[in-house]
């Protein structure tokens, strides 16, 4: 089935897609499983698989100290602005999965640092091999060749995901695996899992920041 792990929805303050938007794209495109990723909390994802007829995973992407940290199969959100460590401990404390989004992604000042990544190396399950919103091919290569380098173990699984902030980027990329159930048996489908995507255009992220000022000034108005 066809399956994306990092989304966002209008509880991001980037994302301006709503949880039944989101529902009705991934329908639209055939997706039989996702995982929500909103900014700092669950909220999103649990709105999201309130509304879903497929899998729903809960999940968050957190800003650390040292860059953003995404956590799968959570139960409660985590404080931002710890470090890097800390964060990965409290998802593992959960029972959760560690992904590192948009690795090298020097458009994206958010992304982990290469000596924390190096830290938490040996607790992370999962790094975005091919992030749909990351603009260059060579930021792209950079992460595969790192994936190639650092996972000697086995124990890393790379990952297609689109970042979707908007309803028609939901499909642009994903990753085909077979069915699974929990968090053991997720880990070792996307092992099997193959990628498949293109690039989503740089103007979306005009939009992301569109909908940031936006949104801002709507709180403004309101307060």
């Amino acid at each position: 089935m066809r399956a994306d792990f990092h989304i966002h929805t209008d509880v991001s303050p980037d994302s301006s897609m709503s949880p039944r938007a989101l529902v009705d794209a991934c329908i639209r495109e055939g997706l039989g499983t996702i995982a929500v990723t909103d900014h700092h909390t669950i909220q999103g994802a649990l709105a999201v698989r309130d509304a879903a007829p497929f899998p729903v995973i809960i999940g968050a992407e957190f800003r650390t100290a040292e860059g953003e940290i995404i956590g799968l199969f959570l139960e409660k959100d985590i404080p931002r602005g710890l470090t890097a460590m800390e964060t990965v401990m409290r998802i593992k404390d959960q029972g959760g999965i560690v992904q590192i989004p948009h690795p090298f992604d020097r458009f994206r000042r958010k992304h982990i640092t290469e000596e924390a990544l190096i830290q938490v190396l040996p607790h992370v399950d999962i790094i975005e091999a091919f992030n749909a919103r990351t603009t260059l091919k060579g930021d792209i290569m950079r992460g595969v060749d790192f994936i190639r380098q650092h996972t000697t173990e086995r124990h890393i699984v790379p990952t297609g995901v689109t970042d979707a902030h908007t309803p028609f980027e939901i499909g642009n990329a994903y990753v085909e695996i077979p069915e699974y159930e929990g968090p053991v048996a997720f880990l070792e489908a996307l092992r099997h899992g193959r990628i498949v995507g293109h690039r989503t255009t740089p103007l979306v992220h005009f939009s992301t920041r569109w909908t940031v000022l936006k949104k801002k000034a709507l709180r403004r108005f309101q307060g």
